[in-house]
Parts: C-alpha cells; sequence; structure tokens
C-alpha cells in the first residue's frame, strides 16, 4: 500500500465528524494525521481534554507589532475535533501537518498582490454557483446538506467527500490565485506523511483527515514532497499560539469565517441526530425550539402546528429531492408557513437563536493561555463578573461608593474594582466592556456599561500580550506609550484621567511628571483650559476612587495662572475661532469657582481686560462682561456704562452687535430684567442705515438663536414698554410667521459679505 488511508472532509460537518470517527473505529490505526498548523501539537492534550467545553479555537499570533493572527477554530462537530478525541480515548497518536503557522502568518506579504487567497475563495464560490445551480438548490448550504450531510453510510461519505474536492479542483482548472499556497500545502503535507512513514509506520496504520479539496494532491502519483532546500525557503514570523473559547456567531459565515457555515446550532442539532440515531430527530428539534421561542416572547404556536410543520418540511424534501429528510431551506420554508403565518419578518429573532445560537465555549482554569487571558479570567470571577462572558450584550451599572450594608472590605468596594477592571480593558482597546454616557453630570460614582464577550475581544486580550502579562501590566505599558508619544499637553491629561479611572498610581505620577514637564512650553489657552478642566475633574471627584490627587494642585495652579496671563492675548481672534475660546473661558471659570487654592485675583483681572479692551475680538468682550455680572464683579452702573460704550453711533454693526451676542451668552434672566439694556440697544439699531442694520442683524439673530419662547415673551415685554405697545401684541408680532418678502431678506443674510 503506497498511500495511507486520506478521509477527506468539510471543516464543519457532523456527518463527516460522524463517519470520521466510525472509520477510525474499523481501521483502528496507530497514527492519525490532521491537517492543522504542525506547531499545534502541543495542544492536542488540550484540545482533547473532558473539561473542554467547544467551540474552541487556537489562535496564533506573531511576537512582533503590528501583531497578525490566525484562528483555527472547532466546533464539536468538526471531523478534525472528533479525530482528536477518539485518539485520546484509544490511545492513539495524533499530529498535525500542515505548515506551521509563523509560515501562514507570513504567506499574506508575499502572495501575489498581497491578496492572499481572497480571489481563490471567489473562483471557488463561482464553482459553488454552478453546482447549485445545476442541482436546483438555493445556496451550497443546502446542496451540501442534502448530499452529503444527511447521508447514512460512511463508505458513501467517504467516497463522496472525494469526488467532491476532486471535481472542484477539475473546476477551478488552475484559475485561483491561492493555487500557489495550495500546492506548497500540499508539497508540505506530504512531506510529513513520508516522514511517519520513514519512522517505521507503515501507509495501512496511517490515517490521514483533510479538506476533500486535499485529496487529489495528496494522491497525486507526480506530486512530490516538500525538499529540505524548499522548507528553508518559506518565509516565517516568530509566533505563538494559544487555545481560546469561541462561539456559533463566530463560526456562522455571517461573521465573516470564510470556512464555517450558515447555521452553527442547527448543524450542532444534525451532530446530535448521529449521536442519536435518528436524522428525524433534528426537524422534530429545530421546529420545537422555534416554537419555543416564539412561545417565550408573547407569541402563541400551538402543538398541532408545530406537528403540521414537521409533515410540511419531510414532503418539501421529498418535492426536492429524493430522500424525506429536511434539510434547513425545507424546515425554515415549513416554519414560516405553519409557525409564523407566512410571514419571514414574524421568525427573524427565532431562527437566529435556533440556528445560529448564543454558545460559547469554555477552558478550564489554566488550560493553555497566555498570562493575560488567565489573569482576565482570574479577574471575571473575583470580580463576580463571570455571568457577563456571554455573547449578549447586559448593562452593568456600578456605584462607585462604599457599600456600608456588607461585612469585608472587599465587597464594599467591589463595585469600584470593576471599575478599574473595565476601564483598564477600555485603555487597552479590549472590547469587553464599552462605557455609557449616564445622566450624572462629570460622573461622579455612577457608572453604566454595556458588556458583551466576544472572540474579538479575547484575540485583542493576546495581542496586549506584548504589553505586560497582566491587565494591569499591560494598561500600564499603554499609558506609559502614550505619555512618551503625547503631541501636546492634552493627550498627558487625558492619560492622568485614565490612570485615576483605572485605580493606577503609579501610572498618574508619570503622567503628571511628563504635563508639569510640557507646562513650561509654548500652550495656546484653548489647551490649557482643557487641561485645566480635566486635572479640575480629578481633583473635584477623585475621592471617590480613594487615589490621593493633591499632587494634581501644583501642576493646576501653574496651568490656571499660564492660562490668565496670556488669555487677554489670544482674544484677538476671527469670528470663527472665537467659539472655541469662548468654550475654553467657560471652563477656565468654571476650574475657579471650583478651588479656591487657584489665583482667583489673576483671573478676575484677565477677565477685567478682556471686558474692557477694545482691540480684541466684541463676542468675547461681551462674554468676559456676562461672566462679570455673573460673579459680581461688575455692577449695573458698570454695565450702563459699557452698553453706551459698545453700542453707540458710528460703532460699526457687526462690532456692536457681536458684543450683544457675547454678553447673552450668560446669565439671560439678569439680562432680561434690565431694561435699560433694551432701551440702549433700541437706541442703537435705529442710528443704523439699512445696510449697517443688516449687518447687525446677522450677529443679533445667531444670539437670540437658542433662546426659549418664554425667554422671548419676555424680551417683547421689555421692547413693548419701550415702544408704547401692548407687551402682547409686540409678541404676536415677534413670534408671526414670516412672509415671502421678510424670508427672501432673511435668506439673504446668510450669504452676507461683510468684505472682510
Amino acid at each position: 500500500m503506497k498511500h495511507p488511508y486520506i478521509f477527506g472532509i468539510r471543516h464543519l460537518s457532523p456527518a463527516g465528524a460522524w463517519h470520521l470517527k466510525n472509520f477510525l473505529s474499523e481501521k483502528n490505526p496507530k497514527l492519525v494525521l490532521v491537517e492543522g498548523p504542525c506547531d499545534f501539537d502541543d495542544m492536542l492534550i488540550d484540545l482533547s481534554d473532558h473539561a473542554v467545553q467547544p467551540p474552541i479555537a487556537v489562535l496564533a499570533y506573531t511576537k512582533d507589532a503590528p501583531v497578525r493572527t490566525i484562528l483555527y477554530p472547532f466546533a464539536e462537530y468538526s471531523p478534525e475535533y472528533q479525530a482528536i478525541v477518539w485518539c485520546k480515548e484509544n490511545k492513539r497518536e495524533c499530529r498535525f501537518i500542515d505548515l506551521p503557522s509563523e509560515v501562514f502568518l507570513a504567506l499574506p506579504e508575499h502572495a501575489p498582490g498581497g491578496k492572499g487567497a481572497d480571489n481563490g475563495e471567489e473562483e471557488r464560490m463561482n464553482v459553488y454557483e454552478l453546482l447549485d445551480k445545476q442541482a436546483g438548490e438555493d445556496g451550497h448550504e443546502t446542496f451540501w446538506e442534502r448530499a452529503m450531510e444527511h447521508t447514512g453510510d460512511t463508505e458513501g461519505y467517504h467516497r463522496g467527500a472525494e469526488i467532491f474536492g476532486r471535481q472542484l479542483r477539475e473546476l477551478e482548472e488552475d484559475g485561483a490565485d491561492d493555487r500557489p499556497e495550495i500546492l506548497v500545502r500540499e508539497a508540505f503535507m506530504r512531506r510529513k506523511i513520508e516522514e511517519a512513514i520513514a519512522a517505521g509506520i507503515s501507509p495501512e496504520d496511517i490515517v490521514v483527515v483533510t479538506g476533500s479539496y486535499h485529496v487529489a494532491g495528496l494522491l497525486d502519483e507526480g506530486a512530490e514532497a516538500m525538499t529540505d532546500k524548499e522548507l528553508s525557503s518559506l518565509p516565517r514570523l516568530e509566533a505563538s499560539h494559544t487555545l481560546m473559547p469561541y462561539s456559533y456567531y463566530r463560526l456562522s459565515t455571517r461573521a465573516g469565517y470564510g470556512a464555517g457555515n450558515k447555521a452553527p446550532a442547527y448543524y450542532s442539532l444534525l451532530w446530535e441526530s448521529f449521536l442519536r440515531g435518528d436524522l428525524s430527530y433534528t426537524a422534530r428539534c429545530y421546529l420545537s425550539r422555534i416554537a419555543g421561542f416564539q412561545r417565550e416572547h408573547g407569541n402563541p404556536v400551538s402543538s398541532a402546528q408545530v406537528i403540521e410543520a414537521v409533515q410540511l418540511a419531510a414532503a418539501l424534501a421529498k418535492l426536492r429531492g429524493e430522500s424525506s429528510i429536511p434539510a434547513l431551506r425545507d424546515l425554515r420554508d415549513a416554519a414560516i408557513t405553519c409557525l409564523g403565518g407566512g410571514s419571514v419578518s414574524e421568525l427573524t429573532l427565532a431562527t437566529a437563536d435556533t440556528e445560529i445560537g448564543t454558545v460559547i465555549g469554555y477552558l478550564p482554569d489554566g488550560m493553555s493561555r497566555t498570562s493575560i487571558q488567565e489573569d482576565f479570567y482570574r479577574k471575571l470571577k473575583e470580580l463576580k463578573l463571570e455571568k457577563y462572558r456571554s455573547i449578549t450584550q447586559q448593562e452593568l451599572s456600578l456605584d462607585l461608593r462604599e457599600n456600608r450594608k456588607v461585612s469585608t472590605q472587599k465587597a464594599a468596594f467591589l463595585d469600584l474594582h470593576r471599575s478599574f477592571f473595565l476601564h483598564r480593558l477600555r485603555v487597552l482597546g479590549v472590547s469587553f466592556a464599552s462605557q455609557n454616557v449616564t445622566g450624572q453630570d462629570n460622573a461622579t460614582w455612577a457608572e453604566c456599561w454595556s458588556v458583551r464577550w466576544s472572540p474579538e475581544a479575547e484575540i485583542e486580550l493576546v495581542e496586549a500580550a506584548l504589553k505586560g502579562d497582566t491587565i494591569a501590566q499591560a494598561a500600564s505599558f499603554c499609558m506609559k506609550e502614550r505619555v512618551m508619544q503625547a503631541p501636546n499637553m492634552g493627550v498627558a491629561a487625558k492619560v492622568i484621567e485614565d490612570a485615576f479611572d483605572c485605580g493606577m498610581p503609579e501610572a498618574a505620577a508619570y503622567a503628571t511628571a511628563a504635563l508639569q514637564a510640557m507646562a513650561v512650553d509654548a500652550a495656546s489657552v484653548i489647551d490649557l483650559s482643557n487641561v485645566a478642566g480635566s486635572l479640575s475633574v480629578i481633583l473635584q471627584y477623585g475621592d471617590i476612587r480613594q487615589l490621593d490627587s493633591t499632587p494634581l494642585i501644583p501642576i493646576l495652579r501653574q496651568i490656571f495662572f499660564r492660562a490668565c496671563l496670556i488669555l487677554p492675548g489670544e482674544c484677538v481672534c476671527d469670528d470663527e475661532a472665537s467659539k472655541a475660546m469662548a468654550a475654553a473661558i467657560e471652563r477656565l471659570n468654571g476650574v475657579a469657582l471650583a478651588h479656591d487654592f487657584l489665583d482667583g485675583k489673576a483671573w478676575e483681572d484677565a477677565l477685567k481686560e478682556v471686558a474692557e479692551r477694545d482691540d480684541l475680538n466684541t463676542k468675547l468682550s461681551g462674554y468676559a462682561m456676562a461672566i462679570r455680572l455673573e460673579r459680581s464683579l461688575a455692577d449695573g452702573e458698570a454695565l450702563r456704562l459699557e452698553v453706551r460704550r459698545r453700542l453707540s453711533r458710528g460703532v460699526p454693526a457687526e462690532l456692536g452687535a457681536g458684543w450683544f451676542e457675547g454678553l447673552a451668552m450668560k446669565n439671560r434672566y439678569a439680562l432680561i430684567a434690565r431694561l435699560s439694556l433694551w432701551e440702549s440697544l433700541d437706541e442703537y439699531l435705529k442710528t443704523l442705515d439699512d445696510e449697517e442694520f443688516k449687518r447687525a442683524l446677522v450677529f443679533l439673530r445667531r444670539a437670540f438663536a437658542d433662546f426659549s419662547a418664554m425667554e422671548k415673551d419676555s424680551i417683547a415685554e421689555n421692547l413693548g414698554e419701550i415702544w408704547g405697545y401692548n407687551g402682547q401684541e409686540v409678541s404676536e408680532v415677534l413670534n408671526a410667521e414670516l412672509n415671502v418678502e421678510e424670508k427672501e431678506l432673511v435668506e439673504s443674510l446668510d450669504e452676507f459679505d461683510f468684505d472682510f
């Protein structure tokens, strides 16, 4: 016998897994060779452990950044997985025989155009479409299920898979771009087979488990095994690998996994049917689960309807093929007809739950994980977050304050330490949890998170292993890296915020030192205000996280004082830049009000200078005046004098109206109550000619744009008193719908030319 037994399979095939087990029991080989990276052999013991619950995956990843990864997933009904389990149960040797993962990780760079096997997969899908059309099916899944997954005969499956793979190769006619990679892989697998035979194992004592596409390639008499020279010339990237849980959703083709199927949970039912020895079980169970889901969600479905659906599915299968065993297509059509009243949308959620499912795999503690994965799962257990390790998103609300109703310190601050953990994952870019906005100002003690486990989060964890052995170490490395690369003070300040959120004082310390060094260099008022605002929040609410924030006081003093000194000079700006400057002034004012250790005199002097100078942006001068009024730093007489000066004859329309716009940005009710202000505005507008009035109107429209209806009515009362009219009449006139001419005039203001 020149060749060992070669059993072709589909990577996620319940029938393939079942018939392969039977084939192995019949041949009872000494060695089973499985398609898969040969450097995964150290995973075989863990993969076959009885405590492991598929779906699981082996993840290979490069040791250097940027991290590249490849995944090899297994379901319980994967033929490769069942081959590994059979070897464990029967004390037979098992090995992987495909190219090592370090070669697979390097291949994309060396593929034509860097596209890898994308075009090859496209070519293959075109062939599948031709097969489906010829068979009269709605897709390749249905064709494969009818032709192969309902096969009850082991030899029939064995021969059918081989014929399918051989004909698929012939139809492609070397047109696929991934053909060179396939030939390299098959040459390597032949090498591994020859090595096993050379080691003294007879071909009849070896079974090779590979994708049906490769059977013809491995049996090709004219093809040679890979030589030492060819092996040494293969590209490589240093790599490691680990075992991780996986999910049915990620196994499905809907999640983008090319070797998957559309309905992993449904295929699990097929596997259970083989275990029970009753292929009709799948139909009954599928339709019963659809009915159960509908009932749970308030949609009544009777047992009679389920029975009718089972009978209809069998009839549809008989019409479409030679067997009365329904395929998924038949079952879905029967469910829609009998359980959904003919409406596809009625059963959308039920079919997704029954066909794809929410199952995720499980690995026992300490099994074949990187240290950072171990730390992650240890923390889930320690912080009582294990119930959130679900594919379904859940909400988690945290109260960071001490819980005085419990007896231990650990329990008292459970939510606080949960917050630290979730923020560290956020800093690492691990998508296990995302923070939601709460209604609480500045998020002092309440947090709300959306939590959901996914294979992507697991991959992100493994990628983070390059940064540290634990979640805390990796988060610290990330923050230190951000500080070292920080282009401005704002980035460093954000790191300090993150360090406090993460409960990591050492990270806050080096970020603070870096920020202090940056503060001596030139920085804009906007940057300084952002940093001051961040530090202010930490100082006000940092105690809730039980971290000492007092080292931030000197740097906040330094930054705030510098902002006071340069504020007037930076208020020489255009109208567009004034928006950001006004926000910066508001932030600095909030900081000044929040902390009595800051130089209040310097801030008051800065506001006074901005409010009184004529060479600055008038909107900002008006805004500074509004803040001074709000803080009782200016009285009514000071406002009266400033109004007369700013809204006097000869002052350009855009300057006067711009100043009023800034003044109206704060403390509106107090301004509305000052009748003298509206008298001055009225007198000023009367001095303007038509063209000047249009210029002023551009700014005044913007000033009053977000006034409430009640505020506008109050202004109307003031104007009515000034003009000698009833306030209600004025309000009706001001709030009346504009006529055509007035609308055209207002619309023309949007493109008003200020000759700037």
